[in-house]
């Protein structure tokens, strides 16, 4: 028997659309359901690829009595945080505040004005490890509506004006200098794990945004801490790529390792996580050129193209953890399976290559695939490892989330069209396009003439707005896809994005809204500048805007960037792992950015020069190459030097004089000449 679920488009609501509770999507007809019948909200918030989610579903959602108390009593609401993170961050900030942590699936109770009065995550069916049942906690709920109906409206709203009083005010605190972004540094060095990279214990997440500043300051003049900047960089990056936590098969990472050691991860693969990464990675090659970093690097993008890219052309939100009703199944592996697959000889030794154990180093006696060191033989390393992935193949895959989220997907094309440019690999950078191209047809424009749509499916625009990490994320992707290809549309649609972000999202004192001004109200507008899982829409804002701004000369865009980032020069060296994305835009600003025009006749000959350009490390840098008659605001005016091609680096559009020889320009840029293949 279905519930109203059944038409929903988002994967995960279409999961519980056969469970016995007669679950609503979130909107006004849910709150009317729940006046008419004087019974409060349950609220439950969760995403497709979350482990913990299915586990609550299997366990509650799809019992018969359980279903029959919820429905009795409460009229039920379930939401996908990936669809509507306005939502999601309102009461994970509750749910915070009331308990002292969050996670999902979120578990929270409603009053008839949507005031949250109870919150939680994960609730068992029957009591265990010192937590109360769902069922128990549904009965407390009940009774306290019942008999103290008027404390628990009271609480709410105690609550709610509680969250409300959070202020994040820039005030008049100017952009940080390279003074803050060096306390920063140091302070990242105090919570450093110097002996298995990354910052804090267990579990751990890829600190991606947090270690995409310490490599663009690290290249600073006159950072403090460049060298201890980049050993948390080699260190970090290095432990993940060779640990559990990355596919050593198929490639791609999963979304954090639950051990301080990077060894078994939650199984799960999102697409924000994977295009940060490999960005981070790719940064990581251009400024050491290190093999690890290319091999993460191609083989990350060779994921995403293969396991991610849906018909349309853009890219699938998730992979799930389990497989067949079990977390990390497609991925774990036992020596005897290695043997089996490769035969005797070559199954002990990938056994100890991929630190495979007869105890295992994961559950019921298998393993997370480890590659600690290089294999002396990469031959063999490589047939064993194709041989391994066609079996695995043979396994029943990790369900796939295949909505297309228009920030993730533009973080996506950013990275795509970045590596595409610096290793050569034109399919990329089509990629990169094509994802670019669905965005434009199908979320542009669902919401209004300039307006983005949160998502889509199928080629079909879902019916959420877009967010500011949507605006921020995809004018992100257009700025850096414009500099690949040379196509100035893409740069104008940046610009259409970024002006409805400062205009709609735009909060009159310096940061940014989450939400725009004409979005469904609720019971707070949120506005967080604070990284999370992925960049904030706040500080992903102040990133493209440096990017547009040093393209196109915008004063304007340039002041708004800089008034935001404001909030970091008080924040920073108090928390500088929740603002990593901002503090790389500072260290970009700081850095002028600089400002590469390659002129040539646009017949290609000054390519040599445009790859070059790019392998620039100083943070922020922006590439533009084409004829000097070119609309693009840095070729304007700019020519050839006597019939060559001619690169001309500059900064706030001032240059120094242009070369022509490819070693001058890596001087000016601080590159290394690449070996020659």
């Amino acid at each position: 028997m279905s519930n109203r679920l059944v038409d929903a488009t988002s994967p995960y609501l279409l999961q519980h659309a056969q469970n016995p509770v007669d679950w609503w999507e979130w909107g006004e007809d849910a709150f009317d359901e729940a006046r008419r019948r004087g019974v409060p909200i349950f609220l439950s918030i969760g995403y497709s690829a979350c482990h913990w989610c299915h586990v609550m579903a299997h366990e509650s959602f799809e019992d018969e009595t359980i279903a029959a108390q919820v429905n009795e009593n409460f009229v039920a609401i379930k939401v996908d945080r990936e669809e509507r993170p306005d939502i999601d961050a309102v009461y994970m900030d509750a749910t915070v505040a009331m308990t002292g942590h969050g996670g999902w699936p979120m578990t929270v109770f409603l009053d008839h004005d949507a005031r949250p009065f109870f919150a939680g995550t994960y609730f068992p069916p029957a009591p265990r490890h010192q937590m109360p049942s769902f069922p128990q906690v549904l009965q407390a709920i009940i009774d306290t509506w019942t008999t103290r109906r008027t404390e628990v409206e009271e609480s709410s709203q105690r609550i709610v004006e509680a969250l409300s009083k959070r202020q994040w005010d820039v005030g008049d605190a100017a952009a940080p200098t390279l003074k803050h972004l060096d306390a920063a540094a140091a302070s990242l060095l105090n919570d450093f794990d110097d002996a298995h990279g990354g910052f804090g214990g267990a579990p751990k997440f890829p600190p991606s945004m947090v270690l995409e500043f310490l490599i663009g300051y690290q290249a600073l003049p006159g950072a403090a801490h460049g060298e201890s900047a980049y050993r948390m960089v080699d260190r970090t990056l290095t432990a993940m790529a060779r640990g559990g936590m990355y596919d050593q098969l198929g490639g791609g990472f999963a979304r954090y390792s639950v051990d301080e050691q990077w060894t078994v991860p939650h199984f799960e693969k999102m697409l924000y996580d994977n295009a940060l990464l490999l960005r981070v990675y790719l940064h990581w090659w251009r400024l050491a050129g290190s093999s690890l970093a290319e091999r993460v690097v191609r083989e990350t993008a060779e994921f995403l193209l293969r396991d991610l890219r849906t018909p349309e052309g853009g890219f699938a939100s998730a992979l799930d953890a389990d497989s067949e009703g079990v977390e990390g199944k497609f991925y774990a592996w036992t020596p005897q399976q290695l043997v089996d697959c490769l035969g005797e000889t070559d199954g002990v030794w990938a056994a100890g290559v991929l630190s495979v154990t007869e105890a295992g180093t994961f559950e019921h006696g298998t393993s997370t695939l480890q590659l600690l060191n290089d294999p002396d033989d990469l031959a063999r390393w490589e047939s064993v490892r194709e041989r391994l992935w066609r079996e695995r193949e043979k396994r029943v895959h990790p369900g796939r989330d295949d909505k297309i989220v228009a920030a993730w997907n533009g973080m996506a094309i950013a990275a795509l069209a970045e590596a595409g440019q610096l290793f050569d690999e034109p399919s990329w950078v089509e990629a990169a396009t094509a994802a670019a191209d669905l965005l434009i047809a199908v979320h542009l424009g669902a919401a209004g003439n300039d307006r983005l749509c949160r998502t889509s499916r199928a080629g079909k625009p879902g019916s959420n707005l877009g967010v500011l990490s949507d605006y921020a994320g995809v004018a992100e992707g257009l700025v850096v896809l414009h500099q690949v290809t040379g196509e100035a549309a893409w740069l104008d649609l940046a610009g259409t994005l970024l002006d409805v972000a400062v205009r709609r999202f735009g909060d009159a004192q310096g940061g940014f809204f989450d939400t725009a001004d004409d979005a469904p109200a609720l019971v707070r507008r949120p506005k967080d500048p604070a990284d999370g899982a992925e960049p904030s829409g706040w500080l992903a804002a102040a990133h493209a805007l440096i990017g547009y701004a040093a393209l196109t000369g915008s004063g304007e865009h340039r002041e708004v960037a800089e008034r935001s980032l404001g909030i970091l020069s008080h924040l920073s060296d108090r928390a500088p792992r929740a603002f990593g994305w901002g503090l790389a835009a500072a260290a970009a600003l700081i850095a002028g950015p600089l400002q590469i025009a390659v002129v040539d006749a646009g017949d290609g000959e000054g390519k040599a020069l445009v790859d070059m350009a790019w392998r620039s490390v100083l943070p922020g840098t922006v590439v533009v190459w084409g004829a000097g008659d070119d609309e693009q605001p840095l070729l304007h005016d700019r020519s050839m030097v006597d019939g060559a091609p001619a690169a001309y680096v500059c900064r706030e559009f001032v240059c120094d004089a242009p070369v022509t020889d490819v070693t001058d320009l890596a001087l000016a840029v601080r590159a290394e000449i690449p070996p020659a293949s």
